[in-house]
């Protein structure tokens, strides 16, 4: 496995912006970090566009809202374009009982007029280990 590598701070605080406001249902946050044009491929494999992905965060839709932790980026530059992997971390807890899951992202960002954006997201759930017998 290939070493994390957050080469463009500005890059990795972007991801780390767009998913707290994700997890905060925060769509000025959301709006501000994506193009026009994005577009994400949901953890059930479902293609979103821009406005279902706002649509899905608004404030009426607000659950509970579980830890979150952005790790091991991976950046790789390819001129005006990036792609960003990451590994999203997430605790919930109900009752006392702690629940964490993980998921990697890859997102592809654009720069433009100077700013990153993303243009793009893909969520893949990680399966957790198995129980030893």
């Amino acid at each position: 496995m290939a070493a994390p590598d957050a080469g463009n701070p500005a890059l990795v605080e972007l991801v780390q912006r767009h998913a707290e406001a994700q997890r905060d249902f925060n769509q000025a946050t959301l709006q501000a970090t994506t193009a026009d044009n994005y577009v994400e491929v949901s953890p059930a494999g479902e293609v979103d566009s821009r406005e279902k992905m706002l649509s899905f965060y608004a404030p009426d839709q607000k659950r509970a809202s579980p830890q979150l932790t952005v790790t091991e980026p991976m950046v790789r530059v390819l001129g005006d374009t990036a792609v960003v992997l990451a590994k999203l971390n997430y605790t919930m807890g109900a009752e006392g009982q702690a629940r964490s899951f993980a998921m990697r992202a890859s997102y592809v960002a654009q720069l433009k007029d100077g700013k990153w954006k993303l243009v793009s997201a893909q969520y893949t759930g990680i399966r957790p280990p198995k129980k030893a017998e």
